[in-house]
């Protein structure tokens, strides 16, 4: 306590003082502050802090601004976007996700953050007078650091694709490529917009080849991907000054195109034994595996030699074809097929759809950014159509599941 001031727990004896010893020890007042620090100085002692917590609780605040610097320069909600790609380019390769699906995703991932920070980085002198609050105008992340973690994620990128063989790792480093490319070069030219586009499209096919899918099969996929990816990146060109309302209604425009696609394509025609197109032949080839026989369709049968003959006189025995398809498992299995990517593309549609009418009715910055966080979230939702699209259900619904969570965090931190 300092001096001057009297003792809550001094007696009332003590409070009782006669004048003169009130005129012998009168009562000090308190030092100036600059009188004590400079007292202090002057008999060798170090400068005391005027709070004690002051010289701990800085570290931590710095710390903990630190880290959310980094994830807000690396945009990490817009993470949940990416496992999409690597899923539904497995589907459309036409094979099952496998632990190399794993690899790839997290090369994904790893190149994804790359061209964030390379993105900053090059973004710095603008980014000073548009958005002064990003990480590095405002000081917070130096960009030398930000080009090292662009530099490291490339590398660690392409090692991870590396480890899945010799494609992967081919089309790992024309995605990096790309992504350096943008970043560095295109960004503010005519063929920007295009580069980006071919990135989320070489994206897809990385989760077709670390796969061995047929990449022919994954090309229709990884094309609707990027004209997505074309619209959205347009929109963005605009997103810190405004602009006029074409670029929203163009993508409003491919929006309603995509969702149509995704409702009406069905690669998996070619590809399931079921279809009016090839029932004939499969329909007698059912007839063959469930009599036991190797015979070619429609080949003179004797009942007595291939089947017994009590099971000739059973009518309709043979007309149920037992094997990889029959029509009544199929038939229930390709109309939930199509309820599913035809609720996903309406999920797609009104999870882009609405933020870029508002942009279009109102180019504003502030509306106009949402509509590109709109289009990027809309992307999880067009992964799990195309997945649906390409026969695989569980990993629609498990790209879908990735939905939520972006949105969650996106209020958080902005993707754009």
């Amino acid at each position: 306590m300092s001096e001057g001031r009297v003792s809550q727990d001094a007696s009332p004896s003590d409070l009782r003082e006669s004048p003169s010893e009130r005129h012998a020890n009168p009562v000090p007042l308190e030092a100036d502050p600059a009188e004590q620090q400079a007292s202090t100085e002057a008999r060798g002692v170090g400068p005391v802090p005027q709070d004690a917590a002051s010289t701990t609780s800085p570290r931590p605040t710095r710390q903990g601004a630190n880290v959310h610097a980094w994830v807000e320069l690396l945009r990490l909600p817009a993470l949940f976007t990416v496992p999409g790609d690597a899923l539904a380019g497995a589907a459309a390769a036409g094979a099952r996700p496998t632990p190399r699906t794993l690899v790839a995703i997290a090369s994904s991932l790893c190149l994804y953050e790359a061209g964030m920070a390379l993105n900053d980085w090059a973004d710095r002198a603008e980014d000073a007078v548009d958005r002064p609050h990003r990480p590095l105008p405002s000081g917070r992340i130096r960009p030398t650091a930000a080009l090292a973690a662009a530099g490291g994620l490339t590398a660690a990128g392409l090692a991870l694709a590396s480890t899945a063989g010799r494609r992967p790792l081919a089309v790992a480093g024309a995605l990096a490529a790309t992504v350096w490319s943008y970043d560095l070069v295109l960004k503010r030219t005519p063929a920007g917009p295009v580069a980006m586009a071919a990135a989320r499209s070489l994206d897809l096919l990385l989760g077709g080849v670390a796969v061995n899918g047929d990449i022919r099969r994954a090309l229709p996929s990884a094309l609707a991907l990027g004209t997505h990816t074309l619209a959205v990146t347009t929109v963005s060109r605009h997103e810190t000054q405004g602009g006029s309302p074409w670029a929203p209604l163009s993508g409003l425009a491919t929006t309603a195109a995509l969702a149509w696609s995704i409702t009406h394509d069905d690669p998996t025609r070619d590809r399931q034994p079921g279809w009016d197109r090839k029932l004939g032949r499969d329909w007698h080839a059912g007839q063959d595996r469930h009599a036991g026989g190797d015979r070619t369709p429609g080949a003179d049968r004797q009942p007595g030699r291939d089947r017994k003959p009590g099971r000739d006189r059973r009518p309709g025995r043979d007309r149920q074809p037992v094997g990889d398809w029959q029509p009544g498992r199929a038939a229930a299995s390709a109309a939930n097929l199509v309820s599913l990517r035809g609720a996903l593309a309406a999920v797609y549609a009104a999870t882009a759809a609405r933020p870029l009418f508002h942009a279009a009715l109102n180019p504003s910055p502030q509306l106009t950014q949402r509509a590109v966080g709109g289009g990027i979230r809309a992307m999880i939702p067009l992964q799990a159509a195309l997945a649906a699209r390409s026969g695989a259900p569980v990993t629609a619904l498990l790209t879908a599941a990735l939905a939520p969570a972006a949105r969650r965090f996106g209020r958080k931190v902005s993707m754009t």
